[in-house]
């Protein structure tokens, strides 16, 4: 077991679970409000990392960071360094890969509270932003927890973005999908079993507690109305 590779993975997973929930539940409450009549190519944008092959989006990301992009050769002007090959290129391509994971799970949690709750509130006096935060955010609980395993799971285990953006350095970009790999090329068929069983859990532990998460809102008839 390559517990470098592993404390590696569950940084990585946990600072992209943290970040996309930041990004996610705004961007979730947008498009489960917002009227503008081309919001379905932001959702279709959000969603794109679901049937895209991720070895295309590594492709595509690992240009876009290059020195020679504007992106790359802004962020190497401030910064002093590249992201293709560091963990902080990792990590924006986790973001970008994990999106959906953790976007879909929000709107779907915004979009069951009862919106006679929210109406209440505002004609109670209570701004749209406080609404937000103490009714829509209390009574979405479950689908943020639900967002935030989900992006955790989805980026420990992703392979092919990983293999493209940041490669294989050892301590830097290294996660257990790519040790798994690697030790399979070096035909360490015992190490690469026991990453391989150490994956196998968490993902089963995971989806467990979404599974748990889902049947007890079901149990309760929605989001605690």
């Amino acid at each position: 077991m390559n517990w470098e590779a592993f404390r590696l993975s569950i940084r990585l997973a946990s600072f992209t679970a943290i970040l996309l929930l930041l990004i996610g539940i705004p961007l979730a409450y947008w498009i489960v409000t917002s009227r503008w009549r081309w919001k379905f190519l932001v959702e279709a944008v959000v969603a794109l990392p679901i049937i895209l092959p991720p070895t295309v989006l590594g492709f595509y990301l690992l240009v876009a960071f290059g020195p020679r992009s504007p992106l790359g050769s802004f962020y190497e002007a401030i910064f002093g360094t590249t992201l293709p090959f560091t963990f902080g290129g990792l990590l924006i391509a986790s973001i970008l890969y994990s999106l959906p994971f953790a976007v879909q799970p929000l709107a779907t949690a915004f979009s069951a509270v009862n919106p006679r709750l929210v109406q209440n509130s505002w004609v109670l006096g209570e701004s749209r932003g406080r609404t937000f935060l103490r009714i829509v955010l209390p009574l979405s609980r479950n689908g943020i927890l639900t967002a935030f395993i989900l992006s955790f799971a989805h980026t420990l285990g992703e392979f092919g973005v990983v293999l493209m953006v940041g490669g294989s350095i050892p301590g830097a970009t290294r996660t257990l999908s790519i040790d798994l790999y690697d030790q399979v090329q070096a035909l360490n068929h015992r190490a690469a079993a026991e990453t391989a069983l150490v994956l196998l859990v968490l993902s089963f532990l995971f989806l467990s507690v979404v599974s748990y998460l889902n049947r007890k809102r079901g149990a309760v008839g929605g989001f605690d109305r």
